[in-house]
């Protein structure tokens, strides 16, 4: 292997596509999706003309909550695809994603900011999808369905043209409140 490859993490599988017709709910969990170019999934509350049109979640992070008491699973976090196999956090922004034989995603942002604390939180008093999840746009639509690989094609600058900087503001704001918070 080439120093090159070994710097792209994964690849990885998709363990559940989950879908929503609602906002700050849970997703119900199935076995396959369409991805919409520039838009998510269709049929999901998500999906959009914005940077967050589909959600990402690693079986890893969801067992970190499991490990400390909770009964979650795939789509409990309300992500869109819950992978497994793929450091997701090692994916900068930009990053290029092929998730099965045609669908292709972009990392727009990784994590995000909760203005409204969700169920999990209250339960654990801690939630990984604001840390963990990460966002992406649709670059080319396809199905998306269980077992379909997940590798990177390129690492990403950290920039997507579809992140809008008061995003990206936002988000650097909270995690220095989190940082400063951690220190005392």
């Amino acid at each position: 292997m080439s120093d090159a490859t070994a710097a792209f993490p994964g690849p990885g599988r998709v363990l559940s596509v989950n879908l929503s017709e609602k906002k700050t709910v849970r997703k119900t969990r199935g076995d396959a999706g369409t991805l919409v170019l520039d838009r998510g999934f269709a049929g999901d509350a998500h999906a959009g003309d914005w940077h967050r049109q589909v959600s990402l979640l690693g079986r890893e992070s969801i067992d970190k909550m499991v490990a400390k008491g909770l009964e979650v699973d795939a789509g409990d976090f309300a992500e869109n695809i819950t992978t497994e196999g793929i450091d997701l956090m090692a994916l900068p922004v930009g990053s290029v994603l092929k998730v099965g034989a045609d669908t292709v995603i972009e990392i727009s942002q990784i994590g995000k900011v909760c203005h409204t604390k969700c169920a999990i939180y209250f339960q654990a008093g801690d939630c990984v999808m604001p840390r963990e999840g990460i966002f992406a746009v649709v670059r080319q639509a396809g199905v998306v369905k269980v077992g379909d690989v997940v590798e990177a094609v390129s690492l990403g600058d950290g920039t997507c043209d579809r992140t809008p900087p008061e995003a990206v503001a936002e988000f650097e704001a909270a995690k220095a409140r989190e940082a400063a918070q951690e220190k005392g």
